[in-house]
Order: C-alpha cells, then sequence, then structure tokens
C-alpha cells in the first residue's frame, strides 16, 4: 500500500510540475509574440520616419528659400524702375551701368537657386503665370496676346513664385472675324486673277 502511494504521489507531483512548465512556456510564448510586435511596430515607425525626414526637411528649405527670394523682388523691382528712370533722363552713362550690373549680379544670384523670369511680351496670356491688369485693343496685334509687362513674373524651380502682371489684347467680335479672314484672298480677286490670264492667253496666240 505504501509503495502504490508513494508512487501516485509521485506521479501527481510529476503532473503539476510539468503543468506548471507548460504555463510557463505558454507565458513565454504569449511574451515573445508581444516582444516580436512591439518590435515589428518600431522598425515600421523608424522606416516611416526616415522616409519623412528627408522630405520635411527639403520642404522647409524650399519654404525658407521661397521667402528669402520674395523678400528681394522689390529689390529687383526697385533696380529695374531706377533703370528706366535713368536711361530716359539725362543720366551719366556710367550710373545706367553701374545699376545694370548690380541689377544682373542680383539676378544671376537669384538664378543659382533656382529663379527664372517669365517671359510675356508677344506671348499668349497664360492665366497660371500671367495676372492681367488692364485689357487693351490693338487691332495689329493678335488676340489674348500680352502687349506690356507692367511688373515682371518670376518661377522658383519650376514654380510660380509671382505671377507677371500684364496688359492683354483684347479685339472686339468684328476684329477677330477679320484676323481670322486675313491672308485669304477674295473669292472676286481670284476669279478676276484668273481671267486675266486666260485674256493674256489668247492675246499671246
Amino acid at each position: 500500500m505504501k509503495s502504490k502511494d508513494a508512487k501516485k504521489v509521485a506521479k501527481d507531483s510529476g503532473e503539476k510540475e510539468i503543468k506548471k512548465l507548460r504555463q510557463q512556456i505558454d507565458a513565454l510564448s504569449r511574451e515573445k509574440d508581444e516582444l516580436f510586435e512591439k518590435l515589428q511596430r518600431v522598425a515600421a515607425d523608424y522606416a516611416n520616419y526616415q522616409k519623412r525626414t528627408p522630405k520635411q526637411i527639403a520642404d522647409s528649405v524650399a519654404y525658407e528659400k521661397k521667402a528669402i527670394i520674395r523678400s528681394l523682388l522689390p529689390s529687383l523691382d526697385n533696380f529695374a524702375h531706377a533703370l528706366a528712370s535713368a536711361q530716359n533722363a539725362e543720366a551719366v552713362d556710367g550710373v545706367v551701368k553701374g545699376v545694370q550690373m548690380v541689377f544682373d549680379h542680383m539676378l544671376d544670384a537669384l538664378k543659382g537657386h533656382g529663379l527664372e523670369q517669365i517671359e510675356s511680351v508677344g506671348k499668349e496670356f497664360d492665366p497660371t503665370i500671367h495676372e492681367a491688369v488692364q485689357l487693351r485693343a490693338e487691332a495689329d496685334k493678335p488676340d489674348n496676346v500680352v502687349l506690356e509687362e507692367f511688373q515682371r513674373g518670376y518661377k522658383l524651380n519650376g514654380q510660380v513664385v509671382r505671377p507677371s502682371k500684364v496688359i492683354v489684347n483684347r479685339l472686339a467680335a468684328e476684329d477677330k472675324e477679320a484676323e481670322s479672314e486675313a491672308g485669304e484672298p477674295a473669292v472676286g480677286e481670284e476669279a478676276g486673277d484668273q481671267t486675266t490670264e486666260q485674256n493674256t492667253t489668247v492675246e499671246e496666240e
């Protein structure tokens, strides 16, 4: 009896120990899964951070650069107006040349940062790069073409920083019709030319 009781006690004790070990294994397995999930989240967050940070830095630099260029644009305008006034007045050529050199130097410096001037005069009006401040009708010019530039526009790395303020040609309806018909020979004229050619041929015969 004692031997059987001892075996039973040993068996029960072994089963308890095994059960306890299984519980520990399950707990460790759950902890391992939780840690692995946390590690995956941290890795994903870090990867997103690596992708996001350079773009944020680039956007910040671009914003600051645009702000600096905007602050310099009035200086370019002042130089341009000074040049225009000096050329119309009795000014010394050296002064004009000096101001022109400063203007060109500043413009070249800004070009190094990606700034470019928008060409407007003689071009078709484009609302994405032009701002119409006045309409004028000149029959000898195409409709919707820029006649004059009131204020020069600029782009930064292909994006418009400031549109050009321009005067646009806007023809009346009858002028547009005349423009579309310009260069086409009239029916009477064409027929007259053919008749003249026939008469000339008969006289030669």
